[in-house]
């Protein structure tokens, strides 16, 4: 089978998307070859059949107000939802209301991107050696690896701080939601891509690019066939930890093969690990759940609860709305320990976490328990983990990731992202529409 489109994509996550809509409206011939039954990539909507309610299975918040995002959903008046309602904390064996934010935000800003780059961890620890700082210190460790998905001793403070600062001029600290979640952005690239003509092949694994400049040949598998394909330039967006796999099924061969620049980007990036679990039960059990010291205040309003739980320390409600469905987040080593276990095994786990920190026993969660829904991103061999984030040294490695080759070989993504939105959807766009506008450059 031969294809000679003016540029081939491959992968159709957001970057894909966003690339291949803007060159497919500025008149160029294009075709994204997605490895999945499905476009999308990290973002992974389904619809719970009895509430209609958006079920994320990768990203699901829209943080603060990207244009990249804000822009088409408000364009076609989708309604969007700001997150809303009481965080709650399980500290010392009870429930309380939170009050780390200012804390936190305290260690935080002693971050400083002009002293030499170091890990989080060690930071915290030259940072913060008073004993009277030592929540404040546990805090800001569980903020960072379970917002960034990071290992506190790989991340580096470089990148913490220009992810903090991109996000402090989009107001990152807000969290909303699309009325059907990323769906319904999704929908909006599909008509775009219809619009400009651009052609899908779904199901159809990327093994090799083999490219002199000007001209490169992919060949792909489907689920019954081979493939091969011709064309002048190729953008390539696959997570970070596909593009670093060497073999096995996902891992695209390049030949010649990726610049040495490239190869130390790749070196100095890493990818987060998360697993998280959505549960939905038969009614909102923890409306009747009170603080220790003040049964007047129930956990109707809770949005978020945090813990330092081994499993899932993070959990969130479907707040403003107020549905019987609660999500877990189990972020770094947490999401290493479930990964790869068995579907009974995330969910007992799930319940575990929740009956201890809200002291229902699990036999009577397992009753209440309607459905569970979740997706192994560090077993899927397509993303093979969750987000990117910055390594200590990280500097410019994104820059180099995102540079094109010889004017033929390009790559989008959030890892290539050079705003400090890395890990975001936002990003992703963002990464796609500037690798587009290189290809449309480079033309001319």
């Amino acid at each position: 089978m031969s294809k000679n489109p003016d540029v081939i994509v491959v992968g159709a996550g957001a970057a894909g998307l966003a690339a291949a809509a803007k060159l497919g409206s500025a008149g160029l011939s294009v075709t994204i070859l997605e490895a999945r039954d499905r476009i999308g990539g990290r973002m992974f909507t389904l619809r719970d059949p009895v509430y209609q309610a958006a079920i994320e299975l990768g990203a699901e918040f829209i943080h603060g107000l990207p244009p990249e995002i804000w822009e088409p959903l408000q364009a076609r008046n989708v309604r969007i939802t700001e997150v809303m309602g009481d965080p709650w904390c399980f500290r010392q064996d009870r429930l309380s209301s939170c009050d780390f934010y200012p804390q936190v935000e305290d260690v935080l800003k002693q971050m400083d991107a002009r002293s030499p780059d170091e890990s989080f961890l060690s930071f915290l620890k030259r940072c913060c050696k008073d004993p009277e700082q030592r929540d404040a210190r546990e805090r800001a460790l569980a903020y960072v690896t379970g917002f960034s998905a990071a290992e506190p001793d790989r991340v580096g403070v470089h990148w913490l701080v220009r992810g903090m600062q991109a996000d402090e001029k989009i107001e990152g600290d807000r969290a909303f939601r699309s009325a059907n979640g990323y769906e319904d952005l999704l929908q909006i690239f599909r008509q775009e891509l219809a619009q400009a003509d651009a052609h899908i092949q779904t199901e159809t694994v990327v093994d090799s690019v083999v490219w002199t400049p000007g001209h490169a040949e992919i060949t792909a598998h489907g689920v019954t066939e081979s493939y091969r394909f011709a064309t002048g330039r190729v953008l390539v967006t696959l997570p970070l930890a596909v593009l670093q796999a060497a073999e096995d099924l996902g891992a695209v061969r390049f030949n010649p093969g990726l610049p040495g620049t490239k190869l130390e980007a790749l070196k100095k990036l890493e990818m987060g690990k998360v697993m998280r679990v959505t549960l939905r039960f038969h009614h909102r059990f923890w409306d009747t759940i009170s603080a220790p010291g003040n049964e007047n205040k129930t956990l109707s309003g809770m949005s978020f609860l945090f813990s330092d739980d081994d499993w899932y320390p993070t959990w969130w409600t479907t707040m403003p709305e107020k549905l019987p469905i609660i999500t877990g987040w189990a972020p770094f080593r947490s999401g290493e320990r479930l990964s790869g276990k068995s579907r009974s095994f995330v969910i007992d786990q799930s319940l575990a976490t929740l009956s201890r920190l809200l002291n229902i026993r699990s036999e009577e969660l397992a009753r209440l328990l309607d459905t569970a829904y979740f997706h192994d991103w560090q077993n899927d061999a397509f993303s093979r983990g969750a987000n990117s984030y910055g390594a200590v040294g990280a500097d410019g490695a994104q820059q180099a990731l995102a540079s094109p080759i010889e004017n033929t070989l390009f790559l989008a993504g959030e890892a290539t992202d050079i705003s400090g939105h890395n890990g975001t959807v936002h990003g992703a766009i963002a990464s796609g529409r500037r690798a587009a506008q290189e290809i449309l450059l480079g033309r001319h």
